[in-house]
């Protein structure tokens, strides 16, 4: 298992590393993390809906994501309550103090066992992923996720702490400190992560770790820029709140409250052409080429919210201007004429009308649609590659869809070039749809990109620096006795 002392500080990413390294090794791992609370989930090849964080996990162990991996997940709705999903299909909402309670946490705990039970006896090693801190003690009677499962696992815990934010020696000692010991046993080792300059200098503060805590420093991994694995948590997109630049193709994503699914735009990141920001300024939006209108787990309020700050006059505005708009899944149904919720899926609001950019009407429903699609967008040559989550049925009056799927339906409305949405998430992934989104600027992208390729080569490079900075022998060492 990796741990925390804190949420944040690289536990996915380390999971990730380590799934890589072992299937390196012959190895035939797979990821774990039995809760997880994010809005960026993704679909598995069986149509079930998981943290997107443990579909990278396994892509980067070689092995097909399932629910297995990610048995419970929460979607935020809003500041109190969120969606349930269990074994990838919705299970209602719940506010935190519905979800806090001891009985109803012991049967969510019955329920992630027996999925890591499933999953140990099909791969070896399971690498599990902690929540946040393992030392909230005021949890630990209604933990699924930490040291309880670590306990029900048998597994040896590594603890990660984050040396950029400081204050890490009382961080680990106090996070260590306050496990009762039949917990404390497990710890194996200590991992501190994003350490910037020479790793030797904190020679001395790994020794007084080492006798402070008794726990061995597993090892120093530093700070690192050029190894890009995707983030589970929009903490991330702080770094990616930049502005214009004048020799680039401006992409802004209207930042949304409640935007789902941010890793859509990663690929975008990747070529040079390209100045990708987030942001809800509505001068920015303006003066953006392309405005892209994100996913959201509440269209609803978001679009209420984005109609309060300016947002969406400005998006109104950039489309009148000629801009390029686009919409993915709930920035799509933001787009058309109205959008209804007659089962209060959302909320209390039971219509309110879109932002009219596209002649389509959305139909919250109770069903949530999780498929991961093949499909040929427009008239382009080649099989692309996407996945849908949504809760809406979006129609129009007549059809003109943006993408052919592999069953023949169709997805999307495309009113032109410079006007159209779709409900696949990772559309943007794909580089014939790029260099249609960068032509209509009238730019061109220099060299194709192949982001899956690109993916692979990060999970390598990260278990490289893994390997330099980590003392693996003894953790083959420690699985050996086990």
């Amino acid at each position: 298992m990796i741990a925390g002392t804190a949420s944040d500080v690289g536990k996915s990413v380390i999971t990730a590393g380590f799934c890589r390294i072992f299937k390196q090794d012959g190895w035939k791992p797979a990821p774990f993390k039995a809760q997880n609370m994010s809005l960026n989930s993704f679909a598995t090849p069986d149509g079930l809906e998981i943290g997107r964080a443990q579909a990278v996990q396994a892509e980067a162990a070689g092995v097909p994501c399932t629910t297995d991996m990610n048995p419970v997940l929460l979607k935020p709705s809003s500041d109190v309550s969120a969606q349930l999903v269990l074994h990838g299909k919705p299970a209602g909402n719940r506010t935190a103090a519905e979800y806090f309670t001891t009985a109803y946490n012991n049967g969510l705990f019955a329920e992630a066992t027996a999925a890591y039970d499933r999953l140990a006896a099909q791969f070896n090693p399971v690498v599990m992923e902690g929540a946040g801190s393992i030392s909230e003690i005021n949890l630990w009677d209604r933990d699924i996720v930490n040291m309880r499962m670590a306990m029900h696992a048998r597994a040896d815990v590594y603890l990660v702490a984050d040396i950029d934010r400081g204050g890490i020696f009382g961080s680990i000692y106090g996070t260590l400190a306050l496990l009762p010991p039949e917990q404390k046993a497990l710890v194996k080792g200590i991992i501190i992560n994003k350490f910037r300059g020479d790793t030797r200098l904190f020679d001395d503060g790994r020794k007084q770790l080492e006798r402070l805590t008794g726990v061995p420093v597993t090892g120093i991994l530093p700070y690192f820029r050029d190894i890009h694995i995707e983030e589970e948590d929009t903490v991330s997109l702080q770094t990616k709140y930049r502005r214009l630049a004048a020799d680039k193709v401006n992409i802004a994503v209207v930042l949304l409250r409640h935007m789902s699914n941010f890793t859509d735009f990663n690929a975008l990141e990747k070529y040079e052409e390209i100045n990708l920001f987030y942001t809800d300024n509505p001068a920015d939006i303006v003066k953006a080429d392309v405005v892209i209108l994100p996913g959201s787990k509440n269209t609803i309020g978001d679009l209420m919210a984005i109609r309060s700050n300016g947002a969406a006059a400005a998006v109104l505005q950039a489309a009148a201007a000629g801009k390029t708009v686009i919409g993915i899944c709930g920035g799509y149904q933001m787009m058309g004429a109205t959008i209804a919720d007659p089962y209060g899926v959302e909320g209390e609001i039971r219509e309110t009308a879109g932002l009219g950019l596209l002649p389509v009407h959305t139909h919250l429903a109770q069903v949530k649609t999780t498929k991961q699609q093949f499909f040929r967008f427009r008239d382009m040559p080649g099989t692309c590659v996407g996945y849908e989550i949504h809760m809406g049925v979006t129609t129009a009056a007549a059809a003109s869809p943006v993408n052919i799927l592999g069953d023949g339906s169709a997805d999307g409305y495309w009113l032109s070039p410079k006007c159209w949405g779709t409900y696949l998430h990772g559309v943007l992934d794909n580089d014939v749809v790029v260099k249609q989104v960068i032509g209509t600027v009238g730019r061109h992208i220099s060299a194709g990109f192949d982001y899956p390729a690109f993916r692979q080569q990060q999970y390598d490079k990260l278990a490289a620096l893994m390997r330099e900075h980590l003392d693996m022998q003894a953790v083959y060492s420690s699985l050996a006795k086990q």
